[in-house]
C-alpha cells in the first residue's frame, strides 16, 4: 500500500498527512483508472464530508508529488492512476470505452528517435491511443 510513501513524501515537503489525502490516494489505487468524480464517490463511501474540490486539490498535490498521474482517456475529465515502477500506455476503445494497458517498450524506437534527434523525452504515462478493440471489430479495419 502506498501509505508510507505518502506520509514520507508529505513530511519531506513540510506537509501533513491528512485523512482526506490518504483516502484519495487509496481510492486511486483501488480503482485503477478513475476520474475525479469516480474517486470522489469512492472516498464518499468512507468519508461523506469530503467534497469534490478537496478531491481535485488532493489529486493535483499527489500528481505534483509524483504519486499519481493522469491521462486523457475520454473527452471529459482526466483519468488518474497510481504511479508504479511499470509505466504503461493506454489503448482506449471508442466503441466499448474499454481501457487496456500495454508496455511502453512498444514505443521504444520512437522514444529513442525523438530523444536522439530532438532531445525530447516522452512521458509515456500520458500516452493514449484511441481506436477499436478486437472485441468491437478493431481487427476488421
Amino acid at each position: 500500500m502506498p501509505s508510507p510513501t505518502l506520509a514520507e513524501t508529505l513530511r519531506s515537503r513540510g506537509l501533513r498527512l491528512t485523512a482526506q489525502r490518504q483516502l484519495v490516494l487509496e481510492a486511486v489505487y483501488a480503482l485503477g483508472h478513475a476520474t475525479p468524480d469516480q474517486i470522489h464517490a469512492e472516498v464518499a463511501r468512507t468519508a461523506a464530508g469530503v467534497n469534490i474540490t478537496t478531491v481535485y486539490r488532493t489529486l493535483e498535490l499527489l500528481e505534483e508529488l509524483g504519486l499519481v498521474t493522469h491521462a486523457h482517456l475520454t473527452h471529459g475529465a482526466p483519468t488518474y492512476h497510481g504511479v508504479g515502477p511499470d509505466q504503461h500506455l493506454h489503448l482506449v476503445c471508442r466503441s466499448c470505452e474499454g481501457v487496456t494497458e500495454i508496455a511502453p517498450e512498444v514505443l521504444a524506437p520512437l522514444v529513442d528517435q525523438l530523444r536522439a534527434e530532438r532531445g525530447f523525452a516522452i512521458d509515456v504515462g500520458h500516452v493514449a491511443f484511441f481506436g477499436r478493440c478486437a472485441s468491437c471489430g478493431g481487427d476488421d479495419q
